[in-house]
């Protein structure tokens, strides 16, 4: 799994951090930073998770 962000998107919800923590932060602007774009196979259903709920749909998954 291979994830990307599109950060000039992202709004700030913090929704992907409080799902997978592991994988996303916020910067101080509450801007979505990728700590791991490649996370291991046991995130997985965190990070898809974190993709539903995302409400300006800036992850993506290749």
């Amino acid at each position: 799994m291979k994830i990307s962000i599109d950060a000039d998107k992202c709004c700030g919800a913090g929704q992907c951090v409080l799902v997978a923590p592991e994988t996303f932060d916020q910067d101080d602007d509450g801007i979505v930073i990728l700590l791991d774009p490649a996370p291991s196979d046991e995130l997985r259903e965190a990070v898809e998770d974190a993709i539903a709920i995302c409400p300006a749909n800036v992850i993506h998954v290749e």
